[in-house]
């Protein structure tokens, strides 16, 4: 069973997405992309090799902001990119090249084809090595760093603590637009990362997969929602995001995270939330300690939770009695 380590404090603007997430420090003994980078590197590291010919950087900054009725809205990070952002970076839009602009639902998954020539255009080959961040903790880029490994690229990390990593030591920032060539991207396509919503209800009466809501532990109870009903998918487990930060937004180590993502590294686990995003910092988290059959149900909350005859339960004995 996966069980957090400690109760997370609720945000309302990270969770309007359900958004944010973690994994372990960039100097823990995992299996890197190759010799030289791992799947999660410090902004020391990021500096020292900023130069180097085949290092595609991309920031994938989403913004969350009142969207005038009392409610929150994801809008893409454009204008923050435009006004600072890592030198050489481009800008990759998770919602608009990186998603399936047709469909009704936010950061919904795209063709591999679309999502490969979107990368391509921000100049990602087969051959380069990408780094990925946004101005939230590299939470939003763990989303792009899963489709890649979706369509079989896994030369990619994220930059852990994201852009207040690279500023806190006062390194600069640019507003110059990227500048590099198209790049030319194979797809070898992974179809078992991405669960569709046939699986995740099959799953609940499949006890050989896990099922993990990414969610803050008030809207997994049902305290509250963002979505068209409460509560959680049954029979998913509570890993909320931010139990894999620490109080600097940068990701714990792997023993902590190890603490809390437990059970079968072998067996199924789907991860879901919001949108999406959450879901993928946790598998992302799950694939660095090991985990070898891990899947994100993209769509997420916003899917199921549209459908009427998608179950979901409400832990009541969990809330607060006024008797």
């Amino acid at each position: 069973m996966y069980l957090p380590d400690r109760a997370i404090r609720f945000s309302v603007l990270v969770a309007a997405c359900g958004l944010l997430a973690g994994c372990s420090g960039p100097d823990d003994d995992v299996s890197a992309v190759e010799p030289a980078m791992d799947t999660l590197v410090s902004a020391d590291w990021l500096q020292a090799h900023l130069d180097d010919p085949d290092l595609v950087v991309l920031d994938a900054t989403v913004v969350i902001e009142p969207d005038g009725s009392g409610g929150l809205r994801s809008v893409n990070g454009r204008a923050s990119y435009e006004a600072g952002h890592i030198p050489t970076a481009g800008f990759a839009d998770l919602l608009g090249d990186l998603a399936d602009g047709d469909s009704p639902f936010d950061f919904a998954m795209p063709s591999p084809e679309q999502f490969a020539a979107a990368m391509e255009k921000l100049g990602v080959s087969d051959d380069s090595r990408v780094i990925l961040y946004d101005a939230g903790g590299s939470v939003w880029a763990a989303r792009v760093w899963w489709m890649l490994r979706w369509i079989g690229f896994d030369r990619a990390a994220l930059l852990d603590g994201g852009l207040d990593a690279w500023t806190a030591s006062g390194r600069p920032l640019s507003t110059e637009p990227a500048s590099r060539p198209a790049g030319k991207l194979t797809v070898s396509l992974r179809p078992q990362l991405i669960a569709y919503q046939d699986e995740v209800l099959a799953s609940i009466d499949d006890d050989s997969v896990t099922l993990i809501d990414s969610m803050p532990a008030a809207h997994f109870r049902g305290e509250m929602t963002m979505y068209e009903r409460p509560g959680h998918i049954p029979g998913a487990v509570n890993v909320p995001v931010f139990s894999a930060f620490d109080e600097t937004r940068h990701y714990r180590s792997l023993d902590e995270l190890a603490s809390i993502f437990e059970g079968n590294r072998d067996g199924r686990a789907i991860t879901y939330c919001g949108g999406g995003i959450a879901a993928s910092s946790n598998a992302f988290v799950m694939t660095r300690l090991g985990f070898t059959d891990v899947a994100v149900y993209a769509a997420s909350l916003q899917e199921w939770t549209a459908d009427p005859d998608k179950p979901m339960q409400i832990d009541l004995e969990s809330f607060d009695s006024e008797d």
